[in-house]
């Protein structure tokens, strides 16, 4: 099992980070990406991704820190690293009404040609999306953009069964967070049995969305992951070890990770 998304250089795993590679791996969890927010703490990420073999790392500016500073520089040097295996996450997000969306379009727009850039000097990683009611939004200004739709994933999928669709059509992935456990959101689950087995991923975005049966619990963890898995693979009528061996296979096919 791998965790393709979590937050690792978030304040509530501090002094706690080899505690909690380590539970995962015990929990049979083989790794993990920990994903940047902020030019600032792309450097936090990649120095945990560094100091362990089994965790790698992300570099980008996530859509409700766009009100904050930027390092474009400092990001690079981040993604130049060989520990660093993809762009994100970025996007839109309408749930929040701060930071405003001029403000989320400004920064993504900025992001995107920033990445475009790179692309054209050579420096090419697949892209983590964050999008939390504004697919069709968001799906409309990638498709302005260079990038293959295929090295796109949508994390932490929220939407219905029609939203899926939209960004299969789109040519993207999908990946699925605890909500898929949740009973508040029979959507989700909906939407995880349409999805193309050969386009998922499954990830915890711990801290935060800790599955069933460990819903109750703060904060949650890279192992966690397993729960979800086995949730998704009872909803596909799965043999859970041959969901598990799928999702990796795709995870490391997407990310180019060795686990």
């Amino acid at each position: 099992m791998f965790d393709s998304h979590c937050h690792l250089a978030f304040d509530v795993f501090e002094g706690r980070i080899e505690e909690v590679v380590a539970s995962a791996k015990a929990a049979g969890v083989a790794g993990m990406i920990t994903v940047t927010t902020t030019t600032g703490n792309a450097r936090d990420n990649l120095a945990i991704a560094e100091r362990f073999e089994n965790v790698w790392c992300s570099a980008g500016v996530h859509p409700l820190h766009s009100d904050e500073e930027r390092d474009w520089s400092g990001l690079r040097a981040v993604a130049e690293h060989s520990k660093c295996v993809a762009f994100g996450e970025l996007g839109l997000d309408n749930h929040y009404d701060k930071p405003p969306r001029a403000v989320q379009d400004r920064v993504l727009e900025e992001q995107l040609a920033t990445l475009e850039r790179w692309k054209r000097e050579g420096l090419v990683k697949p892209i983590i999306l964050h999008c939390r009611k504004a697919y069709a939004e968001l799906i409309a200004i990638l498709r302005g953009t260079s990038f293959d739709p295929a090295r796109f994933v949508f994390h932490c999928f929220s939407g219905n069964p029609e939203e899926a669709r939209l960004i299969l059509d789109f040519g993207s992935w999908i990946s699925f967070t605890g909500i898929v456990t949740f009973r508040n959101a029979p959507e989700v689950a909906e939407a995880a049995k349409i999805v193309p087995l050969d386009r998922m991923m499954v990830e915890t975005d711990a801290p935060f969305l800790s599955p069933e049966p460990m819903r109750k619990v703060w904060p949650c963890e890279p192992k966690f992951v397993v729960h979800t898995a086995a949730r998704i693979a009872a909803l596909r009528g799965m043999d859970p070890i041959e969901f598990e061996a799928r999702v990796d296979e795709n995870t490391r096919r997407f990310f180019g990770v060795e686990f």
